[in-house]
């Protein structure tokens, strides 16, 4: 019950339902005041529809750059409305015009998820479009009123993310401080030993992946607009940047570090001590969830939470090594608990000042001018659009390619139905508007949208046949509608399915304001879902590009990522140590910017990697391709970057250069090659006599998961095809 209560807090206060509401409010705005002020309801309509298809490009992130997205996306819709407009009456033409505007908006997913969502709006009003012919004089009208409200769209919808620039910024915050707390709490369990270790791994990785792509959104919101002139007089902005700062720290502290859970649950399975550090990080998550709460509600935190406790008990346990000679006999497993503490503490204290920064009148502290400078732009993230991205991508051995052929051939199959059925004539456009939203690059993610879709649909049709029966007052109608529109606007992103109910239940309620006479509008919307649906499904396996493909790809660049970490944290090393002797003569800053810039790159590349698989293990077990292997891989690429960071720590932390290290490490980076055979070097004898006692477990850690990452490799090179992708449907 406290988490359904928790959750749903969240998304009250959530950018998902702010921007819900926003883009209700832009898409109702021109019906409500050119039909109800003026009586010009099918203008408003169209208006209306033009201000939808902006509202989907409309996604939480800078606002600059939703700008010029919304921008692009009125022009392009406007060509789209022209287009289907004056085809319509020719069926010739509105056969090329469809099939051409399927495949040219759907090669836009070359351009990432913001392309994907700007073709997808262009082929919505496509659709919509096709609701009724018009006459050759109400063509360019028509195109006009939709140009007019994509235009007051994107007008309404910058002007309100500018007055509304900071509450934008902390709910971005904050969605990444919940995702943060998520990923502490799931750290936790790794601790459990009533948990399955390669389980809790995966949901680990998992959690890092939704944690870092939430961590670059708000990198995106809370970076953008600062400057070294943020003075006390905007408290906001300084808790802004504390906060981002303290999240960031804990990414330091926690992800970027290796703990050998496997070897603490062998060892210590009867002992208390992984209770302790269990509960510390529970604790902390419960913080970091109530420190997130206090952002988005614009409160201050109340610390209600404490792990001195346990970081006492931690540290009595440890006493406890030392005193009857357990950390003699055991030295790695001793060494590894003191460095727990040492991050449990650091972490806990980090988690303390986050909580005082909540307090926005004691943070009036001016921020200094160098924490601003231009390698902080290094971290954010860039949108390339060049068109010479969709013409290298014109070939059958492209997925986006065979992604746009798919789209082309539904659209086809979802016209010639109500081409050779007269009956499903008039309401056709619904089916091929069910085929677009359903069909998605992947084949797990277009069986996915077709259940929830096909799922959603049918349940909103219900609710809106009972919501239609319920009562005739239009007033309570058009009330249903508005909040409908709200709701499934802000659950697109959390839960497709529920947001297709009440999309569904929301359209339905329209299309009763535009006509209230028809009768069978729910009943023809349900069997024109039933056949896209279906459409959808036989088109899926037409030139597939299954996610097996992918992965040789998406591993060489897990593995190419932690070489880059590896060597710009050599050369940290050495800027750093060569810092130390001449100040003047060396610019640390940079070498520290580029090895944090590499570590956030190792994170982009293992998301990647993890999400693959993740889709991979959803596709048809005939078409998965060495899941055990990748998966093995994808964790032990995991354990590398923090094996790295853990050894960079130790020599950062050297009071002196230790050359024995550095030099087997530049032997290293070579090996770090998806195609490279050659054998691993020896550890050098001082590091596996404890000469070096602060190197020892590190580096045999280091070098025992690069042997691994070579063996899955080993295994997966034997069978070096993956699944076909032949160009016949299969």
């Amino acid at each position: 019950m406290n988490e359904t209560a928790s959750q749903l807090q969240r998304f009250i206060y959530s950018h998902h339902l702010y921007s819900g509401i926003r883009r209700a409010a832009g898409t109702l705005l021109p019906v409500t005041i050119l039909g109800g002020i003026f009586g010009l309801y099918t203008t408003g309509l169209v208006a209306t529809f033009g201000a939808l298809c902006v509202a989907f490009i409309d996604q939480p992130g800078p606002h600059e750059n939703r700008r010029w997205e919304m921008l692009g996306g009125t022009l392009l819709s406007t060509l789209t409305v022209a287009i289907t407009s004056l085809a319509f009456n020719y069926p010739l033409l509105l056969w090329l015009a469809i099939i051409g505007q399927c495949f040219a908006y759907s090669m836009l997913s070359v351009y990432g998820k913001k392309g994907g969502q700007i073709g997808f709006a262009c082929l919505l009003l496509m659709t919509v479009t096709m609701h009724e012919a018009l006459e050759a004089d109400q063509i360019w009208l028509h195109t006009l009123t939709s140009f007019c409200g994509g235009l007051f769209y994107t007008v309404f919808s910058y002007s309100l993310s500018r007055a509304m620039n900071l509450r934008e910024k902390e709910q971005a915050l904050s969605v990444s401080l919940f995702a943060t707390s998520d990923y502490v709490a799931q750290r936790a369990d790794m601790y459990n030993i009533d948990r399955d270790l390669d389980e809790s791994y995966r949901k680990l990785i998992a959690s890092q992946s939704e944690m870092t792509d939430k961590q670059q959104a708000a990198r995106d919101m809370v970076l953008r607009g600062l400057s070294g002139n943020v003075t006390t007089d905007q408290p906001k902005r300084i808790m802004l940047w504390n906060l981002f700062v303290g999240t960031i720290e804990i990414l330091d502290t926690l992800v970027a570090t290796r703990t050998d859970y496997s070897l603490l649950r062998a060892k210590l399975a009867d002992s208390d001590i992984l209770i302790f550090m269990r509960d510390a990080l529970y604790k902390m998550s419960v913080d970091l969830d109530r420190i997130a709460m206090a952002v988005a509600r614009e409160r201050k935190a109340n610390p209600r939470n404490s792990v001195k406790a346990e970081l006492r008990a931690l540290e009595f346990e440890i006493d406890q090594m030392e005193r009857n000679g357990y950390a003699l006999r055991e030295p790695d497993v001793y060494r590894l608990c003191v460095e727990i503490l040492r991050r449990l503490r650091h972490s806990a204290n980090t988690v303390e000042r986050m909580i005082t920064f909540t307090d926005r009148s004691k943070n009036t502290e001016t921020l200094q001018p160098t924490v601003f400078d231009q390698s902080l732009s290094q971290f954010l993230s860039r949108e390339k659009y060049r068109f010479g991205m969709i013409t290298s991508n014109l070939r059958l051995d492209s997925p986006i390619c065979r992604y746009a052929l798919r789209v082309t051939l539904a659209a086809a199959m979802a016209m010639a139905v109500w081409t050779l059925i007269p009956a499903l004539a008039p309401q056709g456009y619904w089916i091929l508007l069910t085929v677009i939203i359903i069909m998605k690059p992947g084949f797990a993610l277009t069986r996915q949208r077709n259940g929830w879709r096909l799922f959603g649909t049918l349940i909103g049709c219900v609710v809106a046949l009972g919501t239609l029966y319920s009562t005739d007052n239009n007033t309570w109608l058009f009330a249903a509608m508005v909040l409908s529109t709200i709701i499934g606007g802000s659950l697109l992103q959390l839960n497709y399915m529920m947001a297709s109910v009440f999309n569904t239940n929301a359209v339905l309620l329209a299309f009763h304001f535009v006509d209230p006479s028809a009768t069978t509008i729910i009943s023809d919307r349900a069997i024109d879902t039933l056949i896209g649906s279906v459409i959808s499904f036989a088109c899926s396996y037409f030139l597939p590009w299954w996610e097996a493909q992918f992965m040789p790809s998406l591993s060489r660049a897990a593995i190419n990522a932690n070489r880059e970490y590896l060597r710009a944290g050599l050369h940290y090393v050495d800027t750093l140590h060569a810092h130390k002797k001449d100040p003047q003569s060396v610019d640390i800053h940079r070498a520290e910017v580029a090895w944090r810039l590499t570590r956030k790159n190792v994170y982009v590349a293992l998301s990647n990697f993890a999400e693959a698989i993740y889709r991979m293990m959803l596709e048809p077990r005939a078409r998965q391709w060495h899941v055990i292997e990748f998966n093995n891989l994808m964790i032990q690429t995991h354990m590398l970057a923090s094996q790295i960071n853990a050894v960079m720590h130790a020599l950062t932390t050297s009071p002196q250069p230790n050359p024995i290290v550095t030099d087997h490490l530049s032997t290293i980076i070579p090996h770090l090659q998806a195609d490279q055979r050659d054998p691993l070097p020896p550890l050098p004898a001082p590091i596996v006599d404890g000469s070096l006692p602060n190197f020892a477990y590190p580096m045999v850690q280091l070098q025992k998961t690069i042997t691994n990452i070579d063996a899955e490799i080993s295994v997966i090179h034997r069978h070096i095809r993956p699944p076909s992708t032949s160009s016949e449907l299969t």
